[in-house]
């Protein structure tokens, strides 16, 4: 690869429960004079995949806890969105003021179990909160397929969010969902430009594809949830966005 196209596709409607983003997607893409090709790969928003899929939650139906109604009060949340987070979570790694840090059900290492409220329009005043996609893997096959059969290609699909760094300032688009392209690149074995064969080189490849789209998508009000990458390549096979996760006895830091 020497060069990539990063497009945003323009003018998505706002996606609400129970929208076929399929159907959004492929209308977009012709609105937006874009005829997909073998190796294209769409980026999609994990938010607007949550909302088709009805991950909302109303949080005056939400009960807190003791646990929750404890650790509220030390990270300064509501108790509701500390019951949902932790409905969510497997285990509590970081707490302090402002600052939640669980690993989610699905093995993320991530603030607040994903669970987000901004760009969640209500419409009738009721505070509400969106989670992450049930099986962002399956949402991702499911797209993949979906957008085969209606445009005649076969997609590659990566569903992003953005994640802060444990060490680094700032957020990043991370892939937590995956179809039709390698979460990981395995380089160990072939040669550096000097001969010498590459021990520890294995590229996130799924993760470097999911934060370029992010610098076009955006994190505000830009309304450009899906994304489209031009000019990809890779011969490794399709995994997931399960495999990438770091299992347990290979985190030198839990």
């Amino acid at each position: 690869m020497t060069s990539l196209a990063v497009i945003a596709l323009e003018g998505l409607p706002f996606v609400g429960t129970g929208d076929d983003l399929v159907e959004l997607i492929a209308s977009a893409l012709k609105r937006n004079d874009l005829t997909p090709r073998a190796g294209d790969v769409l980026v999609v928003a994990q938010k607007i995949v949550s909302k088709a899929e009805g991950r909302v939650v109303d949080l005056a139906t939400v009960e807190p806890s003791a646990e929750a109604l404890t650790l509220a009060a030390e990270v300064d949340k509501d108790p509701r969105l500390v019951e949902v987070i932790l409905s969510e979570s497997v285990r509590v790694v970081r707490a302090r003021r402002n600052v939640l840090i669980v690993e989610h059900r699905l093995g993320f290492i991530m603030a607040n179990a994903g669970v987000d409220q901004s760009n969640v329009a209500p419409g009738d005043g009721a505070s509400r909160a969106l989670l992450l996609p049930e099986n962002p893997d399956r949402s991702a096959e499911s797209l993949r397929r979906g957008l085969a059969a209606a445009t005649g290609i076969d997609l590659a699909v990566v569903i992003n969010d953005s994640f802060g760094r444990p060490w680094r300032q700032g957020t990043a688009g991370v892939a937590i969902g995956i179809a039709g392209l390698p979460g990981l690149i395995d380089l160990r074995g072939r040669p550096d430009l000097f001969g010498r064969t590459l021990e520890a080189s294995v590229v996130g490849f799924a993760d470097e594809v999911a934060a370029a789209a992010s610098l076009v998508m955006g994190q505000a009000d830009e309304a450009t949830p899906v994304v489209l990458i031009r000019g990809l390549r890779w011969s490794a096979p399709a995994t997931t966005a399960a495999s990438i996760v770091r299992t347990a006895n290979e985190d030198l830091f839990r």
